[in-house]
């Protein structure tokens, strides 16, 4: 039995979907359903029920779960004791970004150099789960993340500031003339969006203020990714979908108009720190760090 035979399982799992999985492990489907046979075949049982149209668990493989997640947790925490006496002695803070924080990550840097100068950061980037199991298992020192996620024993949450959405839309759609939008306006407009698997703070933020202007959005076609739905948008697909506002201001297409929200509110999100719960204090130059950069924000 191997790791990475773990790792591929709990990912299956996780997505109860070979090829989502196979994605988010960057490699081949083909690789993934080879070594989940190897491991089936070492085990002598079925770990997953495989469907033309759908993925589960069987028996067996659920109650392999949480011993697959049991070892993997132990190699992060045997990693992360060697990481972190590493990066203790070279000064580096192991930091887990989230996606749309554009200028808003500089300005945090530039304001821990001058909290603590000479720190190295070390940037990371995964899904919000796995950045909150990396700083739980000491891999990473603190992740941002947004909303309110649940979060393992022994890690909490700091809010360091709020992420205003604003509506993407093709230019050339009639409401992209006005300054603000109502989002009444867009009841019969496919909204695009991901799934709510992926990102359940944004979708219910979303689905919810839609639901509050009175209408639920039909759903457009899938996209995998912001920059294929803003070339969509941006070829004048009629729909709609919404960004961060740090990273609309990255965008550089004048075939796609970015506008807040007027009615029935703002949609915003808080961003949130994780850390360890003993951190607190060592953390103290990037918490610092962090409401600089949203003072700055309510400055500018």
């Amino acid at each position: 039995m191997e790791l990475r035979q773990l790792r591929y399982f709990v990912t299956v799992a996780e997505e109860l979907h070979f090829g989502r999985a196979a994605e988010r492990l960057t490699i081949v489907q083909s690789a993934v359903s080879q070594q989940i046979g190897r491991l089936e075949r070492e085990l002598g049982v079925t770990l997953f029920d495989r469907s033309p149209r759908r993925v589960r668990l069987t028996e067996a493989g659920a109650a392999f779960l949480p011993a697959a997640h049991e070892v993997l947790d132990a190699e992060r925490r045997a990693r992360a004791a060697v990481e972190g006496f590493r990066a203790d002695r070279a000064g580096t803070l192991r930091l887990g970004t989230s996606r749309g924080m554009g200028e808003r990550l500089e300005r945090v840097l530039a304001a821990l150099e001058r909290h603590a100068p000479g720190v190295r950061v070390a940037l990371g980037s995964a899904a919000p789960e796995e950045r909150l199991r990396r700083v739980a298992g000491g891999e990473w020192d603190a992740a941002f993340a947004r909303g309110e996620p649940a979060v393992p024993e022994g890690v909490r949450l700091v809010p360091v500031w709020q992420d205003e959405l604003l509506v993407a839309l093709p230019a050339r759609h009639p409401l992209a003339a006005a300054d603000a939008i109502d989002l009444a306006g867009l009841a019969d407009v496919p909204l695009l969006l991901v799934g709510r698997r992926r990102n359940p703070p944004l979708v219910d933020l979303v689905t919810g203020a839609c639901r509050e202007a009175g209408f639920t959005p039909p759903p457009g076609p899938g996209y995998s990714s912001l920059q294929d739905t803003l070339a969509a948008l941006g070829a004048g697909v009629p729909a709609w979908s919404v960004v961060y506002a740090e990273a609309a201001r990255q965008v550089r297409n004048d075939r796609v108009a970015f506008r807040p929200v007027r009615s029935p509110a703002p949609l915003s999100l808080p961003t949130v720190l994780a850390m360890r719960a003993g951190d607190g204090e060592r953390l103290r130059p990037l918490l610092a760090a962090c409401r600089d950069a949203a003072r700055d924000d309510h400055d500018s």
